[in-house]
């Protein structure tokens, strides 16, 4: 009896043992349970929940959870079982590493990640558009996480780190007109006034609205002219130059007037009165192929992609709100709606990713 009374002793002093030694440690158990099953639970409802979103729309919300991470631990730091001084050094510890690494930014994978973050905010460009920087010019293929990348005319893929874009001076070709121009020098011996009529037809020949022309220059020979115009359709940039420099060929040399250096003109061995123009073919003309269509061909896909995203985006949002001013039977079939095109803009934003 005395030794079932002694075992039974022995076994609730070692329960509040236990119990003792763990009490301190309760409110730190707690809040790591809690902290980690609230960011769990915000990570399915905001970034595994949402397949369809895209890494652009992905991005505050990882940001957010990223805040919210820290919240935690300093949640975390102040249960600890330690004295206040210690706790306090703890949290101090917690923000010089986090001030260390925003200062470290600025030459790190974490800089180029604010960089887009600030390219997103501020939009100066989109996917499709024709930018100039550090000396490359092309069209946009893709707006990344950490670069951007172009291709150029001659077909090449060139990637720019987010913080060289934001930090260097970016040309960007307005998507609502580009103006076009060429420059050509004529001699003294025909009057402004008559180069200008011509240029002006060739403007309109070479499909540019509101054309105008300028005088850019009087050299020692020649008059410096420059007939611009604006092309409303910028994706076909290149075609439209080329169109304009043959408008300008065909309109000069129809009206007989050469397109040569006075300076030649004066050296050349040619009879007097005989001008080198050339005839025009009398066969129809043929239909000239887009060089856009092979020289930006990643960067039309992406475009196309981008549309087609932000037209399934609006739609999911048109019927968010139809959702809500509708009755319980007309709800069900919205519902169906956007399940669909929620599907079809998660494979669309999976492609663009496997495309990357």
């Amino acid at each position: 009896m005395d030794t079932e009374k002694l075992s039974d002793t022995t076994q609730v002093s070692l329960i509040d043992t236990v119990l003792s030694a763990l009490l301190p440690f309760a409110p730190l158990l707690i809040a790591i349970a809690l902290v980690i099953s609230v960011l769990i639970a915000l990570h399915y409802l905001l970034l595994a929940k949402q397949g369809h979103l895209t890494s652009e729309q992905k991005l505050p919300r990882q940001v957010g959870m990223l805040v919210l991470t820290i919240v935690g631990a300093v949640i975390i730091a102040m249960t600890l079982p330690v004295s206040e001084s210690t706790r306090n050094q703890v949290i101090a510890l917690i923000g010089v590493l986090i001030s260390g690494v925003i200062a470290f930014s600025s030459t790190t994978m974490v800089g180029n990640l604010m960089a887009g973050i600030v390219l997103r905010v501020n939009r100066p460009f989109k996917v499709g558009d024709f930018i100039k920087v550090e000396g490359y010019s092309g069209r946009v293929t893709e707006m990344g996480l950490l670069d951007v990348e172009i291709q150029t005319e001659s077909r090449e893929l060139i990637a720019f780190s987010n913080t060289l874009m934001v930090n260097s001076p970016v040309s960007v070709t307005r998507a609502s007109g580009a103006i076009v121009s060429v420059d050509i020098s004529l001699g003294y011996d025909i009057h402004h006034s008559i180069i200008e009529k011509h240029l002006l037809i060739a403007a309109e020949n070479a499909k540019l609205s509101e054309p105008f022309v300028q005088v850019v220059g009087l050299g020692d020979f020649s008059v410096s002219y420059r007939i611009s115009g604006l092309l409303t359709e910028v994706k076909n940039l290149l075609s439209a130059r080329s169109r304009l420099h043959k408008a300008v060929l065909d309109a000069l040399h129809n009206s007989d007037i050469e397109i040569v250096s006075p300076s030649f003109m004066n050296q050349r061995p040619q009879p007097d009165g005989l001008k080198m123009i050339a005839k025009s073919p009398s066969q129809t003309k043929q239909e000239e192929t887009s060089p856009e269509d092979v020289i930006f061909d990643k960067a039309e896909e992406a475009e196309q992609k981008e549309k087609s995203k932000e037209t399934l985006m609006k739609k999911i949002a048109d019927i968010d709100a139809k959702i809500a001013e509708s009755d319980s039977e007309r709800r069900d079939e919205l519902k169906h709606q956007k399940a669909t095109a929620e599907a079809e803009l998660t494979i669309l934003v999976e492609t663009k990713n496997d495309d990357g």
